[in-house]
């Protein structure tokens, strides 16, 4: 038998098995690449005005509807508010559509939506915490220890 002749059936054995494996490799390829586009990630006010931020891609913004700030038009559902990580960072947020009934000002939120270049986030979602000891855990991260006194936030000393 010289070097470098191959048998027939084991060549077909070698073929198919380098094909199972292409065709595996290049599913996990495409598998990959569908997950990453959709994954929206958790950016705070101070992130988004530092421009940490991607501009026209999904993402998630959170913090605390500052009072006062919700616009509502008389023409259509469309309301105007800005968040804030009670650290003097605020985002202006646009949503068109029906709010949460836990919506309210003071109260923490995180939308869905995407990032305009001139700083307004889009929101195709509102999410509000469901009760007064709940806190969504990617906000609890962002905003400072608090406390709420007499309708108003204060920062803990």
């Amino acid at each position: 038998m010289k070097f470098g002749t191959m048998k027939p059936h084991r060549r077909e054995r070698l073929l198919l098995i380098l094909f199972v494996l292409a065709a595996a490799g290049s599913s996990i390829a495409f598998v990959l690449m569908a997950l990453n586009d959709n994954i929206n990630l958790f950016y705070s006010p101070q992130q988004i005005l530092s421009g940490e931020a991607p501009t026209n891609r999904v993402i998630r913004a959170g913090g605390m509807v500052l009072e006062g700030s919700v616009i509502r038009s008389s023409k259509d559902l469309e309301v105007r508010f800005l968040i804030s990580d009670m650290k003097g960072s605020s985002v202006p947020i646009v949503y068109r559509g029906i709010l949460p009934d836990l919506f309210r000002e003071g109260q923490g939120i995180i939308s869905k939506g995407k990032l305009e270049e001139t700083g307004t986030f889009i929101a195709t979602e509102v999410l509000a915490k469901h009760d007064e000891n709940y806190m969504p855990p990617e906000l609890a991260e962002v905003l400072p220890k608090t406390h709420r006194k007499n309708g108003e936030w204060k920062v803990k000393e």
